[in-house]
């Protein structure tokens, strides 16, 4: 069984994320460009002014160092922080991993100091929406959209610490 590690994101990791989440979402949920322009862009905000003490990101690597998952915690505001770009590859589900960067995550937005965390998600991301219940998330909204080329039920989740 190949064993992972999770590691600490650095910009030279942006193209692996933006290629696995447009391929992923592409591929998996028929996603138009407009999801890769929207993990471009947030990429880009991090890269340019995330406040380290605050906000991290995280990436899971296989036996050979190569890519698997991501998961990054940022600001949502000063008592609040927001999980974003959740992915866990194909190759890699069903092995524990997405509850390790989940754990790895809230660890770090509690040792911050933040009394809370948000989400936002799509419903049919059955399997997160499901981790999420397991540790102690709450679904607080769900709307109906069209986005990224598709109809889609909006999500958004929220943790108490």
């Amino acid at each position: 069984m190949t064993e992972f590690s999770i590691r600490s994101y650095t910009s030279r990791d942006a193209p692996w994320v933006l290629a696995a989440h447009a391929r992923h979402y592409r591929e998996v949920d028929g996603f138009d460009e407009s999801f890769a322009t929207l993990v471009e862009t947030i990429l880009r905000d991090f890269d340019a002014g995330h406040d380290p003490e605050r906000e991290a990101g995280w990436i899971a690597v296989d036996g050979a160092g190569a890519p698997v998952a991501c998961m990054f915690c940022v600001a949502l505001d000063a008592d609040t922080a927001k999980l974003r770009m959740f992915l866990v590859t194909d190759a890699a589900r069903g092995r524990g991993l997405g509850y390790r960067l989940l754990q790895t995550c809230m660890g770090f937005a509690r040792e911050r100091g933040y009394k809370g965390m948000r989400l936002w998600t799509h419903e049919s991301h059955v399997a997160a929406c499901a981790l999420y219940r397991r540790n102690g998330w709450s679904l607080v909204s769900c709307r109906s959209v069209r986005s990224f080329g598709q109809a889609l039920v909006e999500q958004e989740w929220q943790i108490r610490f």
